[in-house]
């Protein structure tokens, strides 16, 4: 088979922006594998406004988001298959080449040596198995995302009188979808006390639709058989727990579940690369290289996003970073032997001291986790950004960054909250040279 410089492992807005940025960087030997049947990912089925503020500074649906990027990538005529299933990546030790395994209807099986991969295959909804909800298992349980599909793409209105449980940017969304074509949403509950979603979301699609939005709620039972019938809401304590005598009935014929998406990993499991305990994604450098030498990885695979304008300028980096990779093992059989005295994981703080090694980036107070989970000084730009989400709401909080004694950051925060990612930016002339870590930290302000 054919070796490639880089494959791109998903068609959508990440995998797009990726194999975009690595085409403008010099590599044109590449190819994106898709397993739908086009291009553009989860935002052909995402047909609201609201995507491509930040990327080009007009509001835009989903698809017309996409379109953007696939008129883009035909124009520089990038090669792609879809309907194409990614079966296995793997990694030969003494060339440092990875091959990857795929199939179709069209080629059969396909073995595809690479140089580079670049992982982004996105995210997929938590399924109602993992909620533990007793009760049967009737028609009428959608997740968020399955509901969207089938309302936008299939012309099917999965009910009349529906529940959604979880408050993530899906649910929220599909709370306003539902309501205009003609369904009744008689509640959106959301186990935590805070949403999980954009403010913004939360505005425009419950509060002027005057949906009630139940916080610190959960479901804990479904009535019906064949079809739902109506659920159990009950309001739960500080341990999540239901709290007795707080039950309440409503009848509907739809549950949707918006409870939380994750990182598509299998793959990369696989192939051996390190992931996160918290964002289920894999574990990366500045360059957004994982532990396995040219192996990359962008988008929701990596941690989920709030907004695709930050898909695809984190994508954009990532092909970027995996050209610049390409070039400088090419013609080096041996390139994956020299990469891994690069590589660094976020628990390799005994290496940090050597700053071409890694430097651990560690989450501290309210501060769940960041991407990058370390950097090395050697390889680092001028600046580089850093993104990370809370664990819960503070207001008027302070965020600091400090490299031991030396302070490189320090922010009021007006308000902060687990369904809106952050970001900052590191200036490399600031931080030691012989830092042994850099804390991220928000806390409380004081006084």
């Amino acid at each position: 088979m054919k070796q490639y410089d880089l494959i791109v492992i998903g068609g959508g807005p990440a995998g797009l922006a990726a194999a975009i940025a690595a085409h403008k960087n010099g590599v044109s030997n590449l190819l994106i594998l898709e397993r739908d049947q086009e291009l553009g990912g989860i935002l052909n089925q995402c047909i609201h406004n609201g995507f491509g503020l930040h990327t080009f500074q007009e509001e835009l649906t989903g698809p017309e988001y996409a379109s953007r990027f696939i008129d883009e990538a035909l124009a520089l005529e990038i090669p792609y298959k879809l309907s194409t299933m990614v079966l296995d990546i793997s990694t030969d030790a003494s060339t440092g080449l990875h091959c990857v395994t795929a199939m179709n209807r069209t080629d059969g099986l396909l073995q595809l040596p690479c140089r580079s991969v670049i992982l982004a295959m996105g995210c997929r909804e938590r399924p109602r198995g993992a909620l533990n909800i007793p009760g049967f298992r009737p028609a009428g349980i959608y997740t968020a995302g399955t509901a969207q599909r089938l309302v936008n793409m299939e012309g099917f209105l999965p009910g009349k009188e529906v529940v959604i449980l979880g408050s993530g940017d899906i649910g929220l969304i599909m709370a306003r979808r539902m309501t205009l074509e003609g369904a009744k949403v008689k509640a959106v509950a959301e186990l935590m006390p805070y949403s999980g979603g954009l403010q913004r979301n939360i505005v425009q699609c419950l509060e002027d639709f005057d949906i009630p939005l139940l916080l610190s709620h959960t479901v804990i039972d479904i009535q019906g058989k064949d079809r739902v019938t109506g659920i159990t809401l009950a309001q739960v304590g500080p341990d999540r727990k239901p709290i007795p005598g707080t039950e309440q009935n409503i009848s509907c014929d739809t549950l949707l579940l918006s409870c939380g998406l994750i990182p598509e990993n299998e793959l990369s499991t696989k192939l051996g690369v390190s992931l996160s305990p918290v964002t289920g994604g894999p574990l990366v450098n500045e360059s957004l290289e994982t532990n396995v030498p040219g192996v990359f990885a962008c988008g929701n695979v990596l941690h989920v996003h709030d907004l695709v304008d930050y898909v695809s300028e984190e994508a954009g980096r990532a092909g970027k970073f995996a050209a610049e990779y390409i070039r400088q093992t090419a013609g080096d059989g041996a390139g994956i032997a020299s990469a891994k005295q690069n590589s660094t994981t976020q628990t390799d703080s005994a290496a940090a001291a050597n700053g071409s090694i890694g430097i651990p980036l560690i989450p501290s107070g309210g501060v769940r986790y960041t991407v990058p989970q370390s950097i090395r000084l050697s390889h680092m730009e001028d600046t580089l950004l850093v993104r990370f989400r809370v664990g819960s709401v503070f207001t008027d909080a302070v965020l600091t960054v400090t490299a031991g004694d030396t302070c490189l950051l320090r922010q009021k925060k007006k308000k902060l909250a687990p369904g809106e990612m952050q970001q900052i930016i590191l200036k490399k002339s600031a931080i030691p040279a012989d830092a042994q870590s850099i804390t991220i930290c928000v806390a409380k302000e004081e006084g």
